[in-house]
């Protein structure tokens, strides 16, 4: 008896099959949800990964990239880290807690055409989405980067570490 084994299409195939078609989606919100499938899954991994790597609290940081070669291919990269990250394009951050065992969630910032776009028109984003206006101002205005001086034990205008 022969079983058929069903091959799957390979990333760059579905990939370039898209490049043909016309996308279902621009808007940024929907383009965010469809790359959170497997997140929560990434999330947690990368939590028992720090919680082996490190004694203490630490950070998630889920970076969001383009394949070079296949514009339409985001992939989300799961890292730790001890620092709390200066904040960037594509890029959501965690920190971990290990007394608590608790994860909060600190901001997120999308795409740099994602927050040139909310950002240029602030004023007409939808209710849905100021949480993530919010975050894109914040980002623009250097509170983001406050935020993670300060939990660098940093000085606000400085590279000094505050004693």
């Amino acid at each position: 008896m022969s079983e058929e084994v069903k091959k799957r299409d390979t990333v760059g195939k579905v990939s370039s099959d898209l490049i043909i078609k016309t996308p279902d989606s621009t808007d940024p919100i929907e383009i965010e949800r469809e790359l959170h499938t497997d997140y929560e899954k990434g999330v947690a991994e990368c939590i028992a990964g720090g919680l082996r790597d490190f004694a203490g609290d630490f950070y998630v940081v889920v970076v969001t990239k383009k394949e070079p070669l296949m514009k339409n291919v985001l992939r989300n990269y799961f890292l730790t880290r001890l620092s709390c990250p200066t904040p960037d394009y594509d890029q959501t951050v965690y920190s971990y807690n290990r007394s608590s065992s608790s994860i909060v969630f600190m901001w997120v910032v999308p795409s740099k055409d994602s927050c040139q776009l909310l950002r240029d028109n602030a004023a007409t984003v939808a209710k849905e989405e100021w949480g993530l206006l919010d975050f894109v101002l914040k980002f623009y205005n250097g509170t983001l980067f406050n935020i993670a001086k300060k939990r660098n034990n940093e000085l606000v205008g400085s590279n000094v570490l505050a004693q």
